[in-house]
């Protein structure tokens, strides 16, 4: 029955965040067309574009006017981004982590920790990549069977034994499995370009000088209010990031204990990870990795990506029994009961 159970919550799990991938993927053009509007709002204030000469009423329902010909515009740009996020999101991301691909004849015990526990679930095993990097993170990324990608850290090959790293591997291999890796990827790379356009244009604008502002008695509400459609869009971009439930956190440590049924090493990869997983990445990316330090300073956690590592802990020693020796305690030696040795 509680099989039975796990399932249910299992399947569940997957339609949501492929529900929630939908969602995202609509709301994109959606978005793009708002902070259009408010950018054709804040071009006029700055007399960079024409205005009625009437009121502020006039003035708005010029630039929604605009929109007949300025969203056909927004949305091929949306396509064509689609198609290039679709086919290059990988080298974007490595682009940003440093991260690089490696075979099994240059990290072979890595390598076959990643496979083996691949070939327990009788899926592909995913591409492993490596960032040269002494903090201690990693995350899973890709689209859909034969894109995926598992990234660590060098940090963590180095701090992290055998089986906490195997313990590790699992977490994001379940993110895999989940589908909650394609869920990450579309919220970092396809509406994470929403803040990065909004930003570099409404930076832009303050440094344009438009000849016809003066004349403009509507130039200061219409600066205003295109700011404030540009403060919502930010907003939205960051509830966009935010739909990423921080249960999925929970959900692939579970998954990992299943994998490798060793919490004991789950726990103790944890505790090692945890203040150690400081990344030079963008916020958007952040919500990919294992943990996401910033979040400890993210109005105390309010919007954070992930639970704090003290509550999957606890979840793990709850519902999982393993054994928690604290911040300073040793790292346990029990020895995965499913894993290989490796060749």
């Amino acid at each position: 029955m509680a099989v039975f159970g796990q399932a249910v919550c299992l399947k569940t799990h997957i339609w949501q965040n492929n529900t929630r991938s939908a969602i995202l993927l609509a709301g994109f053009p959606v978005l793009l067309v708002g902070l259009l509007f408010g950018v054709q709002v804040l071009m006029m204030g700055f007399g960079l574009l024409p205005n009625s000469g009437g009121s502020l009423t006039q003035d708005l329902a010029l630039a929604a006017s605009m929109l007949g010909w300025t969203v056909p515009a927004a949305l091929v740009a949306a396509a064509v981004w689609f198609v290039i996020a679709y086919f290059g999101n990988q080298m974007m991301i490595d682009a940003m982590t440093g991260a690089r691909k490696v075979e099994r004849r240059a990290e072979p015990e890595l390598y076959n920790l990643l496979e083996n526990l691949a070939i327990s679930r009788g899926m592909k095993t995913p591409t492993l990549r490596i960032i040269e990097s002494p903090s201690l993170n990693a995350y899973a990324s890709g689209l859909h069977e034969g894109n995926y990608s598992v990234t660590v850290t060098r940090g963590l090959m180095q701090t992290l034994s055998r089986d906490e790293m195997e313990c590790v591997l699992a977490h994001e291999l379940t993110h895999v499995i989940n589908k909650d890796v394609r869920t990450m990827v579309i919220a970092s790379i396809f509406a994470g370009i929403i803040s990065v356009i909004a930003e570099l244009v409404f930076r832009s604008l303050f440094y344009m000088r438009g000849g016809r502002s003066r004349d403009n008695k509507n130039a200061m509400p219409l600066i205003l209010i295109g700011l404030a459609i540009g403060v919502i869009g930010f907003g939205l971009a960051t509830v966009i990031r935010m739909t990423l439930s921080r249960t999925r956190e929970y959900v692939a440590d579970a998954g990992a204990v299943e994998l490798t049924k060793n919490p004991d090493a789950m726990i103790s990869a944890l505790r090692k990870v945890s203040g150690q997983s400081k990344i030079e990445a963008p916020d958007e990316l952040r919500g990919m990795f294992l943990d996401n330090t910033a979040d400890k300073a993210d109005f105390a956690g309010l919007f954070a990506t992930h639970p704090p590592i003290e509550k999957r802990i606890a979840a793990l020693v709850k519902f999982a029994g393993g054994r928690d020796e604290g911040p300073w305690g040793p790292a346990p030696s029990v020895t995965s009961s499913t894993a290989v040795p490796t060749t």
